[in-house]
C-alpha cells in the first residue's frame, strides 16, 4: 500500500456549483445517496422514484409518443441539433462533474462529453437518411417496397462508466427515429443523469418540441425492472453485467418486447512476432489502464508470441511504473479511483486466484492511499498467466491485464475466441496475412476487430457491440437506428388486375 498527493477541495459544493451553471434545480434530498468515489464522501441524496413514478414516466413517454412519430423526422432532428449545442456549451461543467461522479480522469471526461456532442451531429444527419427500398415485385402494375416507421417508448438502462455518453447514444438515435425514451442511469451516478435529462428538456423546449418526450427515474435495480416488465416500453437498451443481461434479456421476451443489450466484454490483444512493440505498448497502456480498467472495451487480455513476450512484459511494466495514480482533478493524473470498495475486493480477489493458478505478478495491484480508507485508488496489474485459467475467462472490472504466449497463429486466434464474452479485439501485426486472418470468418468472433490499435475507443459512426454473452446488440453508428424502428412491406396494387404472388389462380367470382 502506498500513498499519492491530492488535491481534493469540497467535491459536494462543487457538484452543486456545476449543475447549477447547467440550469439544474436540485431535487428534494432522499434515501438516494451520491457519492464520490474520489473522496468517498457523500455529495448529495435524492429520492428514488417510486413505483408509481416510474409508471407515471412510462405513460408520459407513451403519450408524448402519439405525437412525435408524426413529426418529421428532420424536424425531430432539431431538439438532438440543440442539445449537441447545449452540450458544447457546457462541455467542462458536464465532464466536471462527470469526474466528480465516476471518478474518471479530466481528459477521459471530456472525451465523453465530445463523444455525446459527435452522436448528436451523427444523429441529425441520420434524421434525412432513414432509408427504405423499393423492390421488384414479380407481378405486373405492382410496386413492393419497404418503409420504416417509429418503435415507441424506449427504455434506456446504463452503467456508471460511462455516465451520459450511452445514454445519448440511444437518446440521439431513437429521437430523430421517432421514439420516445424514459432513462433510468446507474444509482451510483445520478447527478449527470440529472444535467443530461434537463440539458435535454431545455433543448426540446428551446425548439418547440414537447420535454416530455424525454423521462428521468432514478433508483436502485427495482426501478430498472419496472421498464423491463412495462409492456408500454417497446425496446430496452441495457448496458452492464452478463448477469443483469440473463435477467433482462428472458423477461422482455417474455413479453414479446425488443431488447438491445451491451454486457461484458473480455477484450483481448494477439502481439505477434512482427509486432511495432513501441506502438504497441502505447496502444496497450491506455486500452488496459485507462478509466481504471473499468471499461467494457478495457484490453484484459494480451496473447504475445513467445518471441516477443519478454521484451513486451519490460515495456508494459516500465510504462506502468510511470502511471500516475491519483486525484482525477489534479493535472497529470492518469488513473483515478475505482468506483467503490466492491470493485477494490473483486480486483484482489481475482489476483489472488490468477496467482494461486501460477500466475507471475509482475507489477501493480497494490492499492495507493489518496484520500484515506473510504476511497479505493489502486495500481494497474500485469499478471503472466501459464493459460488460460476460469479467472482470466471471467471479466474483472478492474485495471488486471493477463499475459498470454502462443507459437502458431492458429492457437492464438483459437486462445483468443475461448472466452465467452465477444465484445472487442485487436491484433498487432505489420504482416498483412495475420492481420487479414484475424479479421476474416474464422478469425476474430468480436462485435470489434482492429488491427494495431487498441480495443477502447470506438468511433460513433461504427456499429458498437458485440457477439456471445456481450449480447449482440449495436449501438450508435452505421444502421444500428434500425433496432428503434420497425419495418413494414408495402405493396401497392396500381393495374386494374389482381394478379397472385407465385402465379397462383383462385378466380371463384365471375366477371
Amino acid at each position: 500500500m502506498t500513498r499519492a498527493t491530492s488535491v481534493a477541495g469540497d467535491p459536494a459544493a462543487r457538484a452543486v456549483e456545476l449543475l447549477s451553471s447547467m440550469g439544474v434545480t436540485m431535487p428534494a434530498p432522499g434515501s438516494l445517496v451520491a457519492r464520490t468515489p474520489i473522496t468517498g464522501a457523500a455529495l448529495t441524496t435524492l429520492t428514488a422514484s417510486s413505483g408509481a413514478d416510474v409508471d407515471a414516466a412510462i405513460g408520459k413517454a407513451a403519450n408524448a409518443f402519439r405525437d412525435w412519430r408524426t413529426v418529421p423526422a428532420p424536424q425531430r432532428a432539431a431538439v438532438v441539433r440543440r442539445l449537441g449545442e447545449l452540450l458544447r456549451e457546457h462541455l467542462h461543467e458536464l465532464g466536471e462533474l462527470a469526474t466528480l461522479e465516476a471518478g474518471k480522469i479530466g481528459a477521459e471526461a471530456r472525451g465523453e462529453v465530445q463523444e455525446m456532442i459527435d452522436v448528436c451531429e451523427f444523429a441529425v444527419g441520420l434524421s434525412r437518411q432513414l432509408y427504405g427500398r423499393t423492390m421488384a415485385s414479380e407481378r405486373p402494375g405492382h410496386r413492393l417496397m419497404e418503409t420504416w416507421h417509429p418503435l415507441g417508448v424506449v427504455g434506456v438502462l446504463s452503467a456508471f462508466n460511462f455516465p451520459v455518453a450511452v445514454w445519448s447514444w440511444n437518446t440521439a438515435i431513437a429521437l430523430v427515429c421517432g421514439d420516445t425514451v424514459v432513462w433510468k442511469p446507474s444509482e451510483t451516478t445520478p447527478l449527470t443523469a440529472l444535467a443530461g435529462h434537463a440539458l435535454l428538456r431545455r433543448a426540446a423546449v428551446e425548439v418547440g418540441a414537447d420535454p416530455e418526450i424525454h423521462q428521468l427515474v432514478q433508483g436502485a435495480a427495482d426501478v430498472g425492472e419496472r421498464l423491463v416488465d412495462d409492456e408500454r416500453v417497446a425496446l430496452l437498451s441495457a448496458t452492464g453485467s452478463v448477469r443483469m443481461g440473463r435477467t433482462v434479456g428472458p423477461r422482455v421476451a417474455a413479453r414479446f418486447g425488443r431488447c438491445l443489450l451491451e454486457l461484458g466484454g473480455n477484450n483481448a490483444a494477439i502481439v505477434t512476432a512482427s509486432a511495432d512493440l513501441e506502438l504497441t505498448t502505447r496502444a496497450v497502456v491506455f486500452a488496459a489502464a485507462g478509466t481504471a480498467g473499468q471499461r467494457c472495451t478495457t484490453l484484459r487480455r494480451v496473447i504475445a508470441h513467445t518471441d516477443v513476450v519478454a521484451a513486451l512484459g519490460d515495456r508494459l511494466c516500465d510504462a506502468y511504473h510511470q502511471l500516475r495514480v491519483g486525484d482525477p482533478l489534479e493535472d497529470g493524473v492518469l488513473v483515478g479511483p475505482l468506483i467503490n470498495g466492491r470493485a477494490y475486493t473483486s480486483m484482489q480477489d481475482a489476483l489472488a486466484r490468477a496467482l494461486a493458478d501460477g500466475g507471475e505478478l509482475l507489477c501493480g495491484g497494490e492499492r495507493v492511499i489518496v484520500h484515506g480508507e473510504e476511497s479505493y485508488y489502486v495500481r494497474p496489474a500485469i499478471v503472466r498467466m501459464p493459460a488460460q485459467t476460469e479467472v482470466v475467462r471471467e471479466e474483472t472490472f478492474a485495471p488486471i491485464l493477463y499475459v498470454l504466449t502462443y507459437y502458431d497463429f492458429d492457437d492464438a486466434i483459437a486462445l483468443h475466441n475461448q472466452v465467452p464474452q465477444g465484445l472487442s479485439s485487436t491484433v498487432f501485426t505489420r504482416d498483412q496475412r495475420e492481420a487479414e486472418r484475424f479479421l476474416a470468418a474464422d478469425g476474430s468472433d468480436c462485435g470489434i476487430a482492429n488491427v494495431n490499435i487498441g480495443t477502447s475507443g470506438a468511433e460513433i459512426g461504427g456499429a458498437f457491440g458485440g457477439e456471445k454473452q456481450t449480447g449482440g446488440g449495436r449501438e450508435s453508428g452505421s444502421d444500428s437506428w434500425k433496432a428503434y424502428m420497425r419495418r413494414a412491406t408495402n405493396t401497392i396494387n396500381y393495374s386494374t388486375e389482381l394478379p397472385l404472388a407465385q402465379g397462383i389462380e383462385f378466380s371463384p367470382v365471375s366477371s
